[in-house]
């Protein structure tokens, strides 16, 4: 499978809940309809609610991995 090419890419590796989400949602604010979002996070709760967060609001979560301990990337479709 060929990997997503995103349109923008965020670290928020260092960052924690609730900032982890308002960034996510602001980053995908400056993006139009269809484009990609990879969010990069550093421990598991924003792992799990960014991803739940951004479904609520309507964006299209395509996939949460994790590469390495401590590490996940979610990519998102903007609504």
């Amino acid at each position: 499978m060929e990997p997503l090419k995103t349109d923008k890419s965020i670290d928020l590796m260092s960052e924690v809940c609730p900032y982890t989400f308002v960034k996510s949602k602001l980053a995908l604010e400056g993006l139009d309809a269809g484009q990609l979002l990879e969010i990069h996070l550093g421990n598991s709760e924003s792992a799990s609610n960014v991803p739940r967060s951004l479904d609520l609001e309507g964006h299209e979560v395509l996939d949460v991995e994790k590469p390495k301990p401590n590490h996940w990337v979610v990519r998102v479709k903007r609504a």
